[in-house]
């Protein structure tokens, strides 16, 4: 918790030049009762939307889970398949929060510290306060926390459940959200991070069948 309160005075919640994001990555991870992680990167072509690249990598944890500690838990296994990349996308998308945490400091921010590249946080479930959005996609609202401004319900779908976007690092929430919404032309989430979810859950249940995912 003190890291995370040094190292947040450093993100950049705004676009230092001009936002070009000509391919964009997904990150995910997961793990099981055993300490097994695995992290997953699908990186796409962001005017086709075709996936170009795949990176994946397998560790242990011994790190407990804690709210608003997901970074130390999962961290060293998404650097390692970041290592396995032959290039380094324009934009991570993680499956996590970015400003949207207690600490201001969430697995996004972290990340985009890590790399220097622009980083944001779309997360299947809020941490603040926030009204629901307008119904129609494109609709959003502001989420809180302690009264300070720190992401968006945003709608992806009419009538689904909104995701929840907040500034990673080197980029401005204006921008996250126009690229969460270019990244959702059929599902509620992005297709950078759906893709890569389902590939973290295929490769851990090859550890449980097989003992030993294949590592891409």
């Amino acid at each position: 918790m003190a890291l995370q309160d040094r190292l947040r005075t450093q993100v950049i919640a705004a676009n230092p030049r001009p936002p070009e994001f000509r391919t964009i990555a997904g990150l995910d991870s997961a793990y099981d009762e055993d300490g097994n992680v695995v992290a997953a990167i699908v990186v796409l072509d962001a005017t086709t939307l075709e996936t170009v690249e795949v990176a994946t990598a397998h560790g242990t944890t011994d790190f407990p889970y804690v709210p608003g500690l997901l970074a130390f838990r999962e961290l060293p296994t998404t650097l390692s398949a970041l290592e396995n990349l032959t290039a380094t996308p324009d934009l991570f998308i993680c499956d996590s929060q970015g400003l949207a945490h207690p600490r201001r400091f969430g697995f996004a921010c972290h990340l985009g510290l890590l790399t220097g590249v622009p980083t944001l946080g779309v997360a299947k479930n809020a941490w603040g306060d926030f009204e629901d959005p307008g119904r129609e996609r494109g609709c959003f609202s502001v989420i809180t926390i302690d009264g300070d401004p720190v992401g968006r319900a945003l709608r992806t779908r009419t009538d689904v459940k909104p995701v929840y976007v907040s500034v990673g690092h080197l980029i401005d929430l204006d921008t996250a959200c126009a690229q969460v919404l270019a990244l959702t032309p059929e599902f509620r989430q992005p297709e950078t991070t759906r893709r890569a979810d389902q590939l973290c859950r295929r490769l851990l249940r090859e550890i449980s069948t097989a003992g030993t995912p294949s590592v891409e």
